[in-house]
């Protein structure tokens, strides 16, 4: 059974983002251009638009014109455009759009202005409606249609791609599309990242729901500017403090001309622009040079050995030893919820402890039995596994004298006479004296007290053994 969903992604230690100048974040400004491509009975759709505008909980009118509705979405491109257009060329403010090919269309004059501006206009689909139903061959059509009417509404093809009311397929179906740089309808990160496809390799720069003026048409969302501008603000010193520190991210602000473009509302973004600009070390860019960044620095990478995507019998020939002769494990990992995270050292030793502490307690001895003596008659005869040799040789317990030797051949053979299973510690966290040192002191535990330290210890090993084998 595998989950498809990533759910490790770039892990405790994200990869130096490096952004110019050693900025401490990447600050992106979206502007999304909807107006003219909603849903409305003119445009052929089935009812009319009931999303993202001021008439919080409005609902579709099928078959109707929804005047008040179609008036909201005309104040975006009328006026909340220019409003927002003056705002953002005085502070010299670098901006994607996200253009709807049929709204664009419809727009002649706000698209010069972006062109004239060096916005960057990046494609949000054919046209602003519901995508979680369309079949996979239709939605394929609409992204074919909506890259040719993008590229002749504007001189050129779109670098980047987000559909906003996608489906389960979007992504896919962009990424099988091709030529685009990047695809941002995922909100899963603060830094970009490599999604795979098809054998390809696909640019995803995630976006934002949070800092987003859509909030100001959702419940419990923002009520005033000044709710905007502090959560914003507070989103930036973040991540602004978390680059200091070393590590960068990446902050996306969403717009929409019919929403932040009103007048109310529309000085809380100047506020913020202008927090924004008072800091060094920041970087203001267009979503598609964040895009060519990132795949000039951090290009994609051969795919490593990933275990979720391993048929049974070579899963089980690469990790049937973790867990020392006891492939049974390794079956057991297989045949469970394998995902992308478990294809890290973490997260394989999840899964295979998982089935460890789910077996029965003969089952768990018979791994504890399995395990060779320290230093004993295999490892003298050089029978031990690859993987017990090395760990053995870790501590210099390949290397011993006769007086290290006898005494633990004598802790060995009381250990075993005492509990029924051998002395099991994991050599590589310690010394040949901390080994001694603690065998002396196990011996006198109880039995079920010894049997759980020796489970915890076999735990230990494994990930050890896998962190030689796999990242994090």
């Amino acid at each position: 059974m595998r989950y498809c969903r990533d759910m490790h992604g770039h892990g405790e230690t994200p990869p130096a983002a490096q952004w110019p100048d050693d900025a401490r974040i990447a600050v992106q400004f979206v502007l999304n251009y909807e107006e003219g491509g909603e849903n409305c009975v003119l445009h052929g759709d089935a009812a009319s638009e009931a999303f993202l505008s001021e008439i919080v909980g409005a609902a579709q009118w099928p078959g109707q014109r929804h005047w008040n509705m179609e008036s909201i979405y005309e104040y975006g491109a009328r006026a909340g455009f220019w409003r927002l257009h003056r705002l953002l060329i005085e502070k010299a403010v670098p901006v994607t759009v996200y253009g709807v090919a049929t709204a664009l269309q419809r727009s002649p004059a706000q698209v010069a202005a972006m062109l004239e501006a060096g916005w960057e206009i990046a494609s949000h689909g054919l046209k602003w409606v519901e995508h979680k139903n369309m079949p996979a061959d239709e939605e394929r059509q609409a992204i074919a249609e909506a890259i040719r009417l993008h590229t002749l509404v504007t001189g050129e093809r779109p670098r980047g791609w987000y559909t906003g009311r996608c489906s389960v397929n979007t992504v896919d179906l962009v990424a099988e599309a091709g030529g685009f740089d990047y695809i941002s309808d995922t909100y899963a990160d603060d830094l970009p990242y490599w999604y795979e496809h098809a054998g390809r390799q696909q640019l995803i720069i995630p976006y934002t729901l949070d800092a987003n003026d859509m909030r100001f048409a959702t419940p419990q969302g923002f009520n005033s500017g000044d709710q905007f501008f502090s959560y914003l603000k507070d989103s930036f010193d973040a991540l602004y403090a978390e680059g200091a520190a070393g590590s960068p991210k990446m902050m996306s602000i969403g717009l929409h001309c019919r929403l932040i473009g009103r007048p109310g509302r529309v000085m809380a973004l100047a506020r913020f622009i202008d927090y924004v600009q008072s800091h060094d070390k920041v970087w203001i860019a267009r979503r598609v040079d964040i895009a060519e960044h990132w795949a000039r620095t951090h290009p994609p990478q051969p795919a490593a050995e990933r275990p979720s995507r391993m048929d049974e019998a070579a899963f089980v020939v690469r990790f049937g030893d973790i867990f020392e002769h006891s492939p049974w494990i390794a079956r057991r990992a297989f045949a469970g919820e394998l995902s992308p995270a478990n294809d890290t050292a973490i997260g394989l030793a999840a899964a295979l402890t998982f089935q460890f502490r789910a077996a029965s307690e003969e089952e768990r001895l018979g791994v504890l039995v399995a395990h060779p003596d320290l230093a004993g008659k295999l490892a003298q005869a050089k029978r031990l596994t690859a993987s017990s040799t090395e760990e053995q040789a870790s501590a210099g317990l390949d290397a011993l004298t006769d007086a290290e030797r006898a005494r633990f051949t004598a802790l060995n053979s009381a250990y075993v006479e005492k509990f029924g299973f051998p002395f099991i510690i994991a050599v590589r966290d310690n010394t040949k004296a901390s080994i001694l040192a603690a065998f002396e002191t196990r011996i006198a535990n109880d039995r079920d007290t010894e049997f759980a330290t020796a489970c915890k210890q076999v735990e230990r090993i494994a990930l050890l053994r896998l962190q030689a084998l796999l990242p994090g």
